[in-house]
C-alpha cells in the first residue's frame, strides 16, 4: 500500500513540475520568444553550415572532375625497361585506386592514351589512340566543333587544324613511319611521359618527336585515309594532338595491345585524400608512376580548407552569440521571478529543485529553438546546394538531432549563471521587501 502511495505521489509531483514549467513559459511569452529566437538562429546557422560543409566536398569534387583528370599514371622511367604500361598494369592501378576510394573498378572514371608519331599530309604530328567514350566522359570540358570520331575518323586539336589547314569534313592522309617512332619505342616516350605535367600530351608532340626526320626518311609501316569528324579546343597542350580510335591506330601501326603511355583518372577525393590514392596506385606496380594533377587537386584542396575554416569560425561566433542571447533572457526571467522564487524557498523548496526547473525550462526553450532552426537551416542549405551546385541535398537525421541537442545544451550552459543566482536567493530578504 505504501508503495502505491509513493508512486502516486511521484506522479503527482511530476505533473505539478510539468504544469509549473509550462505555466512559467506561457506567462512570459515575450521572454520565451526571445530565448527561442536566439536558439533558433544558432541552430539554423550551425545546421546550414554543417550540412553544406558535409555535402560540398563530394559535390565540388564531382564538379571539379568535369574539368578533366586529377590523377595520371605514366611509365616509371625509361630505365625500367618498360616503355609503356600494359593492360595488366592499368587494371592493377585501377583496382588499387578503387580500393583506396571505397568504390569498384567499374566505377572509376579512367581513360588511356597511346601515342604515335605519324605523318599527316607529309608533316609530322602526334596521334593518340583512345577509347572515345571514356575520353569523352572524362573530359567534359573539351569544346568540340563537330563530332567525336567514329571508326575511320579523327578528332583534331585546334593548333593542328590551324597548322595543317584542316576543317570538319576534311580528308587526312596519315602515314606511319617506323623511323619516326624508333626513339620513342626504345624508351624515350616513357621518360617524356613521366616528366610531363598531367595532360594527354605527355608524349612528345610535333616535329620535336621525330628526332630530326623531316620528310622522306624511314620506311612506311602503314598508310590510311581518315576524315576529320571534329576539332577540339581545350586551350592546352591537347590542341597539338590528333585523336583517333584505338583500333584505327592499331591498324595504322600494325601493332595491337602495344600498351599505353598515359592513363588518366578522375577520382573522388572526398572519401580519401589524394596522397593516399597516389600511394595506392604507385604501390600497385613497379613499372608505373602516379602523379596528381596539381591544377585540379590544389584548387580543390584550397576551397575545402577555406570552407572548413569558415565553418569553425562562424560556428564559434554563432555559439557565443547564442550563449549571450539565452543568458540575457534567462537573467531577465530570473529577475522577474525573484519574488516567486523567494516565496517557494520560504515554503520549503530547495535550491536544487529551483535550479532543476530553470535548467529544464532553458533546455526546453533551446530544443524548441533547435527544431525551428534546424528546419530553417535545412531550407537554407538546400537553397545553397541547388543554387550553387545544382544538386539536391538529402536530409541528415543524425545532424538534425545533433543540432537540436547542441542548441539545448548551449541554452543550459547559458542559463548557469542566472540559475545559480536564483538558487541563492535569500527568502527572508525577498519577503521583507514585499
Amino acid at each position: 500500500m505504501s508503495g502505491t502511495k509513493k508512486k502516486s505521489r511521484a506522479m503527482t509531483n511530476r505533473r505539478m513540475f510539468v504544469t509549473m514549467l509550462l505555466g512559467s513559459m506561457f506567462r512570459r511569452r515575450s521572454r520565451v520568444l526571445a530565448a527561442v529566437l536566439s536558439s533558433a538562429v544558432g541552430a539554423a546557422t550551425l545546421f546550414c553550415l554543417a550540412a553544406v560543409c558535409l555535402a560540398v566536398p563530394a559535390q565540388m569534387s564531382a564538379q571539379m572532375r568535369q574539368f578533366g583528370a586529377n590523377l595520371i599514371v605514366v611509365p616509371a622511367s625509361a630505365d625500367s625497361g618498360t616503355a609503356r604500361i600494359d593492360q595488366a598494369g592499368v587494371d592493377a592501378a585501377t583496382e588499387a585506386i578503387a580500393s583506396a576510394t571505397g568504390t569498384t573498378a567499374s566505377q572509376v572514371s579512367t581513360a588511356s592514351y597511346r601515342y604515335e608519331t605519324v605523318r599527316v599530309n607529309k608533316s609530322p604530328y602526334m596521334v593518340a589512340g583512345i577509347d572515345v567514350d571514356r575520353v569523352r566522359s572524362l573530359n567534359g570540358q573539351w569544346e568540340v566543333q563537330g563530332d567525336w570520331p567514329a571508326a575511320g575518323e579523327v578528332l583534331v586539336g585546334l593548333d593542328v587544324a590551324d597548322a595543317a589547314g584542316l576543317t570538319v569534313g576534311s580528308g587526312v592522309s596519315a602515314e606511319y613511319l617506323s623511323s619516326d617512332n624508333l626513339r620513342l619505342a626504345s624508351g624515350e616516350r616513357a621518360a617524356a611521359s613521366a616528366t610531363a605535367p598531367a595532360t594527354p600530351s605527355a608524349a612528345p608532340t610535333g616535329s620535336a618527336a621525330t628526332g630530326g626526320v623531316n620528310g622522306a626518311g624511314g620506311s612506311a609501316a602503314g598508310q590510311v585515309e581518315w576524315r576529320v569528324s571534329g576539332i577540339v579546343d581545350t586551350g592546352g597542350d591537347e590542341d597539338d594532338i590528333i585523336y583517333a580510335n584505338e583500333g584505327d591506330v592499331d591498324a595504322l601501326t600494325g601493332t595491337a595491345d602495344a600498351g599505353y603511355d598515359v592513363i588518366e583518372y578522375s577520382v573522388d577525393t572526398s572519401s580519401a585524400p589524394m596522397s593516399s590514392i597516389v600511394d595506392a596506385a604507385q604501390a600497385s606496380s613497379d613499372g608505373i608512376q602516379a602523379e596528381p594533377v596539381s591544377k585540379i587537386t590544389s584548387g580543390d584542396s584550397r576551397i575545402i580548407t577555406m570552407l572548413d575554416t569558415l565553418f569553425w569560425v562562424v560556428s564559434l561566433i554563432v555559439l557565443a552569440l547564442t550563449l549571450v542571447g539565452v543568458s540575457t533572457t534567462m537573467t531577465v526571467i530570473v529577475s522577474e521571478r525573484r519574488n516567486e522564487i523567494g516565496l517557494r524557498k520560504a515554503l520549503g523548496a530547495s535550491g536544487r529543485a529551483i535550479s532543476l526547473e530553470f535548467y529544464c525550462e532553458a533546455a526546453a526553450l533551446g530544443a524548441i529553438g533547435g527544431v525551428t532552426g534546424t528546419a530553417v537551416g535545412y531550407a537554407l542549405a538546400v537553397a545553397v546546394s541547388v543554387g550553387v551546385f545544382e544538386q539536391p541535398l538529402g536530409f541528415r537525421w543524425w545532424l538534425a538531432v545533433l543540432a537540436i541537442l547542441m542548441t539545448a545544451l548551449v541554452a543550459v550552459i547559458a542559463s548557469y549563471s542566472p540559475v545559480r543566482r536564483a538558487s541563492r536567493i535569500d527568502p527572508a530578504l525577498v519577503l521583507r521587501e514585499e
